[in-house]
């Protein structure tokens, strides 16, 4: 673990770390949008998704 924070924390590596955490940010936030849609899909048809959307 000690190795792995220095090469982690190394300069020339702070923004590869920062830029896997933003794509982990991202992809969770898509996922959790994908499945609201599905629910909204599933609850009221697909009609009535972009009303959803935009709110």
């Amino acid at each position: 673990m000690e190795q792995f924070l220095e090469i982690v924390t190394k300069p020339d590596n702070i923004p590869i770390s920062a830029m896997a955490l933003v794509v982990i940010f991202f992809t969770w936030l898509g996922l959790k949008q994908a499945f609201r849609s599905d629910q909204v899909i599933e609850e009221k048809g697909s009609n009535e998704l972009w009303d959803e959307m935009i709110k």
